[in-house]
């Protein structure tokens, strides 16, 4: 996502470049594994049952109406983050956009990229199941049922639905002239949300990395244009074919400018544009959409993991800081990533405790990238995966 300025991104995207064309080393590929089992981990205890995840479409309209309104409960609850930490975070809800916001730079152009977005929208889904009883399927958006078919078919999406859905485009509004180098290409509104089941939501945080109580309604600026160069299906077969974690976590988010997006920002540039929510780096989480897109990218990791099962449930790398990639000849400012990253969400977090261990002792339970490497230990999968091969 784009966060600096024209040259500095130029030099980052010819920087990804050389990663991805000159790093032999970097993009060995794994030895091959056959199937495992799938042993919960204590971290997340036993799993009495899989949750199946699956397309908003192909959801009942019952499970469809049921999710909104688990939703709309979330975003009306009352948050856990004390308003003296961060003033702005007024719902439950807001606990999550706001360590989002707190995180942003640690966990964006890093190898704990996708680890942490996948325990993040996990933690929305036990959210909606344990705190509004919310039973259904926890929804993905499958891009291509959608993208690179005319700009009808993208607007006329059942995702966007009017009633059973998340709402449509914002009116379009002219980009200011301080963001006139951030314009998202083909972007066609930017305006209030007005219809869907959150026409009426409040964006409490932001713009940008406010935590200052800022009520506003949700926008969004979509470009079918750019949600249909860079969520194709060749662009996903593109992302699956990656040799190692090290090579799909790059060709996932790609570079920090439009033109060296991957299917990470073909999504939040092809709902939220330049001036809709989901378009801003810190708050895009403040757009529900958000969710549908990242359980996508999590089904097309998981898709990649499972082409070479259990190899890939271990396959792991990448900087632990910001943009800190390998480049032949340069020195690293920061260690390799690894398993052992600690994923913590704040105030927001589900699973982080103290449990006793004996009279007068207590062990401390975090989620580490380790455990999040397989979904069936998180007592979820998905109803299809992708292959390259078909696609």
């Amino acid at each position: 996502m784009a966060i600096m300025s024209v040259a500095g991104r130029r030099i980052m995207y010819l920087v990804t470049l050389v990663l991805l064309l000159c790093s032999t080393s970097v993009f060995s590929a794994p030895a091959s594994g056959g199937w495992g089992n799938n042993t919960p981990t204590t971290t997340f205890g036993t799993c009495n049952k899989i949750y199946i995840r699956k397309e908003w479409r192909d959801m009942t309209a019952n499970d469809r109406s049921s999710f909104l309104r688990s939703m709309n409960l979330i975003l009306k609850k009352e948050g856990r983050t004390p308003r003296s930490v961060w003033s702005g975070a007024v719902s439950r809800y807001d606990d999550l956009v706001a360590t989002h916001i707190n995180q942003t730079f640690e966990v964006h152009y890093v190898g704990h990229f996708l680890p942490f977005h996948r325990y993040y929208t996990w933690t929305l889904e036990k959210m909606l199941r344990d705190e509004t009883n919310y039973s259904g399927p926890f929804p993905y958006w499958d891009w291509h049922r959608d993208v690179g078919q005319g700009d009808a078919k993208f607007f006329n999406s059942p995702i966007w639905d009017p009633e059973l859905g998340f709402g449509g485009n914002g009116e379009f509004l002219p980009v200011p002239a301080e963001q006139a180098a951030f314009a998202v290409p083909g972007r066609t509104g930017g305006g209030c949300v007005t219809t869907g089941a959150f026409k009426n939501m409040t964006v409490n945080l932001g713009p940008g990395n406010s935590f200052t109580e800022n009520p506003r309604c949700l926008t969004r600026d979509m470009s079918p244009y750019f949600s249909g160069r860079y969520l194709s299906q060749n662009q996903t077969k593109i992302t699956l074919q990656a040799p190692n974690f090290y090579a799909f976590d790059v060709i996932v988010e790609g570079g920090p400018s439009f033109e060296a997006s991957g299917v990470h920002g073909g999504g939040h540039y092809g709902i939220g544009g330049t001036l809709g929510t989901m378009g801003d780096l810190y708050i895009s989480p403040g757009d529900p959409a958000f969710w549908l897109h990242h359980a996508n990218l999590d089904r097309v990791w998981w898709s990649w993991q499972k082409l070479n099962y259990p190899a890939r449930l271990t396959d792991f790398g990448g900087p632990s800081c910001l943009m800190d990639y390998y480049v032949p000849g340069q020195t690293q400012k920061c260690a390799n990533a690894t398993l052992d990253i600690v994923l913590d969400l704040g105030y927001a977090d589900l699973v982080k405790r103290n449990v006793k261990t004996g009279y007068n002792t207590t062990k401390e339970i975090k989620v580490t990238v380790e455990d999040v490497m397989n979904i069936r230990n998180m007592c979820y999968d998905y109803d299809t995966l992708l292959n390259p091969s078909t696609l």
